[in-house]
């Protein structure tokens, strides 16, 4: 018993360093590069726990050991409180940057682009093939018009549905911002007719810094009594909507009668013919001031304008001579 007594303190001392030595090396293990070897996603389910989760990450080998990476989790008191969600992880994380990541609910932000212009059935197209989200789109119609074309971010389990109202919500917010800012004595009656006009602009140039002189061209045709004359809704008018028309117009076309027919009717067309971007909508609010009445292509992806028609006349043929060479 003495014997034993007087090895205590050296048993004691080697316990002592063994368990030092256990703890730095848990420690490293904790800050050492993972396994992964390249990116990867992986979905925690809501509910999942701790022990679950740790299984899952090592199963796609962003970590090396579950076991291991559970009591990295009861050292953070974070038992119970890793977040579910959709997680992005790069090669050779640590366990503890995972660890943290997870804590932090740092979920993986994915996002679904809608391109200024776009039509309703190509921004459905758009939402209904974004991954991870849920739902349908909306039963109830999607005019033309009603959303802002932007970048959207969303993480998994978003519905569909609420994207899509994020979208009306974010162009109705622009118009209230926009319309109280307007240019005096614009011949547009409500915000909804420069949602209208915005559109044709949009059609009509993708040159944002033509944008402003092309709404001033048709606010002067307006203000006129003149007929817009803008090919973009004799298009709409033929396909109304259901698609883009892949072809050029023709003198048939324009003869054609149809509501959005700009060379038949006066004034605005009844509906917007796509959903304008921010550009265009801060265009046809705050156009560019100028006495322009027409504009032709200048065959360089810009437009030339003119002031009379026997002006508008020699650009026209100087842009035919430009396609003819």
């Amino acid at each position: 018993m003495k014997r034993l007594l007087s090895k205590l303190p050296v048993i004691l001392l080697a316990a002592a360093i063994s368990m030092t030595s256990v703890y730095e090396w848990f420690e490293s293990w904790i800050d050492h590069a993972g396994p992964l070897e390249q990116e990867t996603v992986i979905l925690i389910p809501r509910g999942t726990g701790t022990h679950g989760i740790a299984q899952k990450l090592a199963e796609a080998h962003v970590i090396s050991n579950a076991r291991l990476f559970d009591l990295a989790a009861w050292e953070n008191d974070l038992i119970g409180k890793l977040k579910a969600g959709e997680y992005q992880f790069a090669p050779h994380e640590t366990p503890r940057a995972v660890l943290d990541k997870l804590a932090a609910g740092k979920v993986l932000i994915r996002r679904v682009t809608v391109p200024e212009g776009e039509l309703t059935v190509t921004i459905r197209k758009l939402v209904d093939a974004a991954e991870a989200m849920t739902g349908s789109w909306p039963a109830t119609p999607v005019p033309e018009g009603s959303l802002l074309p932007e970048t959207y971010h969303y993480v998994y389990g978003d519905a569909r549905g609420d994207m899509v109202a994020r979208m009306r919500k974010a162009r109705e917010d622009l118009l209230a911002e926009l319309w109280p800012k307007r240019a005096a004595n614009l011949p547009l009656g409500n915000p909804e007719q420069a949602v209208i006009l915005a559109s044709i602009i949009e059609a009509e140039t993708p040159v944002a810094a033509e944008r402003p002189r092309v709404a001033g061209v048709y606010l002067n045709r307006l203000r006129r009594g003149m007929k817009l004359q803008a090919d973009p809704t004799v298009a709409y008018g033929i396909t109304k909507g259901a698609r883009e028309l892949e072809r050029p117009l023709t003198l048939t076309d324009l003869a054609q009668p149809s509501p959005w027919n700009t060379y038949s009717i006066d004034g605005l067309p009844p509906t917007p013919i796509n959903h304008p971007g921010r550009a265009s909508l801060a265009a046809a609010l705050q156009p560019e001031s100028h006495d322009f009445l027409y504009f032709v292509a200048d065959g360089k992806g810009g437009h030339v304008f003119a002031r009379t028609y026997d002006e508008h006349l020699k650009n026209v043929a100087a842009y035919r001579a430009t396609q003819r060479r």
